[in-house]
């Protein structure tokens, strides 16, 4: 298996949103601690597990789209070379090339099958072959949800046989630990993509906290009108 560190940022960000969304609305409702367990363990494994399929559904369909494609110009250039020739010629003429110049980059660019394909998949179509397997972007994924979700869990998994009413108090370490996740993971992320690793923390984090505090309202509100 190839690690894509990119499937497993993803899958970490909506893992701990998620997770933490569902203590913060069963916290909220003033359910038993019990019921924070079994609904965050299903949503672990259900939605983690929901997530990695789609990823992999997702990886798989554009891997197919994008083959199709490329069989498409390969026929095109063995049935209607004249034709696509003239298209990368237009193609470069736009791009500033003239003359002698344009004639020399279409003449080299058309000579050989390989090179003609690959520019017509980029230049025309906007599409860039991915040689990322689906099935380890969506463990990728699997696996990121699965252990920065598991975070907003653990203070109530380490206390529940010393105060099991306490939940406010296991919360707030709920919620300190998975507010430093979400920036952990943002400056991660940060790093990945070459941007500021603060910047992209506290926007994690925000995210997050917003999650949270809507889920926490949800449930606060609905345990008011029930009881």
């Amino acid at each position: 298996m190839k690690w894509h560190f990119d499937d497993f940022i993803y899958g970490s960000i909506d893992g701990a949103v998620t997770t933490f969304a569902i203590v913060a609305g069963v916290v909220g409702a003033s359910l038993p601690m019990g019921i924070v367990l079994i609904l965050g363990f299903a949503n672990l494994f259900a939605d983690g597990f929901s997530m990695a399929d789609a990823n992999y559904q997702a990886s798989k369909a554009r891997n197919e789209f994008v083959q199709m494609k490329r069989r498409q110009e390969e026929w095109e250039i063995d049935n209607l070379a004249e034709q696509e020739r003239n298209e990368i010629r237009e193609i470069y003429r736009e791009k500033g090339f003239k003359d002698e110049l344009l004639n020399d980059v279409v003449r080299i660019i058309t000579s050989r099958k390989k090179v003609w394909v690959d520019t017509m998949m980029k230049e025309e179509l906007g599409l860039i072959e991915d040689e990322k397997n689906p099935m380890d972007s969506a463990v990728s994924t699997f696996i990121g949800f699965n252990i920065i979700g598991l975070i907003p869990l653990i203070p109530f998994m380490i206390f529940m046989i010393i105060r099991i009413d306490q939940n406010s108090e296991y919360f707030a370490y709920s919620t300190i630990a998975v507010f430093v996740a979400f920036f952990l993971v943002g400056m991660i992320k940060g790093k990945m993509v070459k941007k500021s690793m603060m910047r992209s923390g506290v926007i994690t984090l925000i995210i997050g906290g917003i999650a949270a505090i809507v889920a926490y309202l949800v449930g606060y509100g609905l345990n008011f009108l029930v009881s």
